[in-house]
């Protein structure tokens, strides 16, 4: 006795007495679930017929007789069927992701001072750049995701990850195609010198505009990541047990988040490396006109990228065995109070480009959805602004290179976004939080991450500069920064207001002094020396070093400079290249609090994408996910960056001169980058807060008989698929 149950997804259910009957020449799959299924388990086939009897069990076959191989066209040879699981397909999205999130907020984010300095950016220019990937993937999210989401999902991502790779190339162009980098610095110039003249390259006003190669390659790893993160997620929830979706999608962004760690420590180290490898050159990479071999990282990932989207492409539109996970499954979606929200179950609902109004009214009117995409337009802003200008934060208040403050800041990614982001999945699978428990986690997390965030309060005094937060003469100049906060001469220690301290900022500098007014010293040579006196001087120049030797290590060491105070014998007036070492005791409190915010943001990340998987039907979770994305990037990927970078050019002290024109930011004032990142992330994360309390306030579940008893025997494959069962489909169950 065969019995044809034809459900709404599309599949006809079968079941089978023996195995050996007619119709057992299929495989027969087991409906069993355990924590490690992650696909069904053939039983018997027809070539062990003859040696044993089949279990009783349910198969699933497709209606329409597609075929469910692993390959690409013909060619689909039987060693590729082992990766035709769940499992093989989370491995190579994990690549994917783990390459995205390695270029585009790792890699980029690391080298951004370097492109700065190399092509004369702006820190607004450079948070452009960053927000060009965002820009790009806010336009083709709709497209994408609707029509995406009903069609051949691997053969979008595939697809999407050859154009991420050919982003990750035309990023590395400008390098080259433009002349090798001229460091405008010869021993002469930099040293006390009454003859100092330099000649202005043609060529210094033109380098901005390679800007836009810069945006192009942005915009096509937007164009390549837009699937991986909509069509990706769906294509994982689908696949697996609703249970177990939360996991699969943890693994799935921690590896995305592993990627920027990973990126902030490979591109520290190639920062190490000169841009124009092979050239000798007197520079360390300590020195202010460094620039690192930004571009390595960016070729490997764009090589990488395109292998890993030929397995990609070889995947079919649905894994083997996925349809018992469809059928078992148990709507979430929140209850609109005209029931329009039924519209979505119609099988034919969302095929054609006529149902996409109705598609966004239904999303529009899901008050929970829409506050989710808020709450997650807020955490992004801080998360881009931060990743983007986090290792420029570090390194200007703990005196660092560029290539220190990425490392530190990968230290602090790699455990906290990574374990973060996993165990917010472990959470949600662990506890089975429903989607109002979800959003309950979340905004718990936001609360403590908005308590950890008043640190930066805390900031780290800038190291003294002779001309620019000192004077030359060893008294108070008439702006002097202290420890804690600028103070005008003349008043007490209150803390001055945002508008007094730009006027402080606006100041004009003074390097010119008595000791090196006949030195001839050059606005355009910035070269920092830390004198023996523990101030930090704009170049030996402007300290009135005359001579310089040069230590084994290969640091250079500056001798008889007249503007440095002798603390010992006659001639110990010396400086050595780079910036004076800080030592804020407070780096260590700073860092921890930031390990505490990244973490507990990070901790939000994966029950806040679940609770949106839920909160919707099932046939619009890849659309929802591309508006989604789409509020977030257009309030805040996009907007952060260049935010966070105009705020911190209010913060800039010293500007790099070139034959008059401005170009990037030698030297910060902390004390201002601090409170402007505060007054930034208080906004923001009381912003979030609120938008996840209306969620959970607002949010309408399914009526009582249609959620926890019948999801869990559902989820165990104990649940009656139709109110007339046959004994040999009770069996099955059993």
């Amino acid at each position: 006795m065969t019995q044809n149950l034809t459900k709404e997804n599309g599949f006809k259910q079968f079941t089978k007495e023996p195995c050996n009957t007619p119709q057992s020449s299929d495989t027969l799959y087991s409906n069993t679930n355990s924590p490690s299924d992650s696909s069904v388990k053939p039983l018997c086939n027809a070539a062990s017929e003859t040696k044993s009897q089949c279990i009783n069990g349910v198969k699933y076959v497709s209606s329409a007789g597609e075929e469910l191989e692993c390959g690409w066209g013909a060619f689909t040879p039987s060693c590729l069927q082992f990766f035709n699981t769940p499992k093989g397909i989370l491995c190579f999205l994990c690549v994917a992701s783990f390459l995205q999130g390695m270029t585009v907020n790792g890699f980029i984010n690391t080298v951004i001072t370097s492109i700065e300095r190399r092509f004369d950016l702006r820190s607004y220019q450079s948070g452009l750049i960053a927000s060009s990937y965002d820009i790009a993937a806010c336009v083709c999210l709709t497209f994408v995701s609707y029509f995406g989401g009903n069609g051949h999902k691997p053969q979008w991502l595939g697809w999407g990850v050859l154009i991420m790779g050919l982003g990750s190339i035309v990023f590395t162009l400008p390098h080259f195609v433009t002349s090798q980098y001229e460091v405008h610095f010869t021993e002469d110039i930099g040293m006390c010198s009454s003859n100092q003249s330099m000649q202005c390259a043609e060529s210094v006003s033109t380098l901005s505009n390679y800007r836009f190669v810069f945006m192009l390659g942005q915009f096509l790893h937007g164009i390549g990541a837009t699937p991986l993160y909509t069509l990706g997620v769906t294509y994982l929830d689908e696949n697996v047990k609703s249970n177990y979706s939360p996991v699969y999608i943890a693994i799935f962004y921690t590896a995305a988040i592993l990627g920027p760690a990973a990126g902030y420590l490979v591109g520290g180290m190639f920062l190490n490396i000169y841009t124009e490898i092979g050239r000798q050159i007197d520079l360390t990479p300590d020195h202010s006109l460094w620039v690192g071999a930004w571009w390595i990282g960016f070729l490997g990932a764009g090589a990488a990228a395109l292998l890993t989207a030929i397995p990609i492409l070889g995947y079919p539109h649905r894994l083997p065995g996925s349809q018992r996970y469809t059928v078992m499954r148990v709507s979430e979606a929140h209850q609109l109070k005209d029931g329009s929200h039924e519209t979505a179950s119609d099988p034919d609902f969302g095929k054609t480009v006529k149902d996409l109004p109705r598609s966004v009214l239904l999303l529009l009117k899901n008050p929970t959805f829409i506050f989710l995409c808020l709450a997650g337009a807020t955490e992004a802003t801080l998360i881009a602004g931060m990743s983007t200008f986090g290792p420029k934060f570090l390194e200007s208040q703990f005196s660092l290179s560029a290539s220190e403050a990425a490392t530190l800041f990968g230290y602090l990614v790699v455990p906290a976004g990574g374990v973060g982001t996993f165990l917010g999945g472990f959470i949600v699978n662990k506890f089975k939080l429903r989607c109002s428990g979800i959003i309950k986690l979340c905004l718990l997390c936001t609360v403590t991450s908005l308590l950890a965030i008043f640190i930066f309060f805390i900031q780290c005094p800038n190291m003294p500069m002779a001309g620019v937060t000192q004077g030359y003469e060893r008294r108070l100049p008439d702006v002097h920064f202290s420890n804690e906060h600028p103070i005008e001469k003349g008043h007490s220690t209150a803390l001055p207001g945002l508008e007094k301290m730009n006027d402080i900022l606006k100041s004009s500098l003074n390097l010119t002094a008595a000791c090196n007014t006949e030195c001839g010293c050059l606005r355009e040579t910035y070269s920092p020396v830390c004198g023996s006196d523990g101030i930090l001087y704009y170049s030996p120049c402007h300290a009135g070093c005359k001579k310089f030797s040069v230590l084994d290590s290969g640091k250079k060491v500056y001798h008889n400079c007249s503007c440095i105070l002798e603390n010992g014998p006659v001639g110990s007036a010396q400086a050595r290249a780079g910036k004076c070492t800080s030592s804020c005791d407070r780096r260590n409190l700073l860092l921890c609090f930031m390990f505490v915010v990244i973490f507990f943001t990070f901790l939000s990340s994966i029950p806040a994408l679940t609770a949106t998987l839920r909160c919707v039907s099932d046939r619009q979770k890849s659309f929802a996910l591309g508006i989604q994305w789409i509020v977030v990037r257009t309030l805040g990927s996009i907007p952060g960056p260049i935010a966070f970078g105009s705020m911190i050019d209010l913060s800039c002290l010293v500007w790099q001169d070139q034959c008059g024109e401005q170009g990037s930011c030698y030297v910060y004032q902390n004390f201002a980058m601090s409170r402007y990142t505060l007054i930034a992330g208080v906004v923001y994360k009381v912003a979030g807060t609120v938008f996840f309390l209306l969620a959970c306030l607002l949010y309408k579940p399914p009526p009582p008989e249609s959620q926890p008893g019948s999801s869990t025997a559902l989820e165990n494959g104990k649940c009656d698929l139709q109110e007339n069962k046959s004994p040999l489909q009770t069996q099955a169950a059993a």
